[in-house]
């Protein structure tokens, strides 16, 4: 008579974790003819369609690349369905303390961008040559310079307020560290 052969499912320590077992596990291969590679990332099929391809994710970035998710729609409903995903996704930006290191790296904001443009400055500028711009620009169309002047009023309020916002940024990284 054979010995019996101890289990590792019982007792302590477990020998096994949680929830694994003996069996194979399945794997689905990536729906591209001739992939081996396992089909963990699904795309789906056609627009609005609850079909699913399983690709590796080599072939799903390139099924990604070529997709249109407004095809088929004219250009009001086009331009509808982009205004809905705005307005639902807008509660998900990225908030404005969440960046990522110095300046031209990808940490400036939209308006941080604005402000740079309406200061014609590049995206790495550093407070030094903003504040140096600013006054440069500030001087020309300041309203006692040009009392009366709509037009340098209104570019006035412009660099003030791209300032203002610059400035803050400046503050928040400042603060930050």
């Amino acid at each position: 008579m054979p010995k019996p052969s101890r289990s590792m499912d019982w007792g302590f320590p477990r020998w096994r974790g949680y929830g694994s077992s003996r069996e194979a596990t399945q794997v689905r291969i990536c729906d591209r003819h001739g992939c081996d590679e396992p089909g963990n990332c699904p795309a789906p099929k056609a627009p609005n369609s609850r079909e699913r391809w399983y690709f590796c994710q080599k072939h799903a970035a390139e099924y990604n690349s070529k997709w249109d998710y407004f095809e088929g729609l004219d250009k009001a409903e086009r331009e509808e369905r982009a205004k809905a995903e705005r307005s639902e996704n807008a509660g998900y930006a990225e908030a404005q303390h969440y960046g990522w290191a110095g300046s031209g790296d990808g940490s400036r904001s939209r308006d941080e961008m604005r402000a740079l443009d309406v200061l014609e400055l590049e995206a790495d500028a550093d407070f030094v040559a903003i504040k140096k711009a600013w006054r440069e620009k500030a001087k020309t169309v300041h309203p006692d310079v040009k009392p009366g002047d709509k037009e340098a009023a209104a570019e006035f309020q412009k660099l003030q307020v791209a300032y203002e916002v610059l400035k803050a940024a400046e503050e928040r990284r400042e603060w930050r560290g």
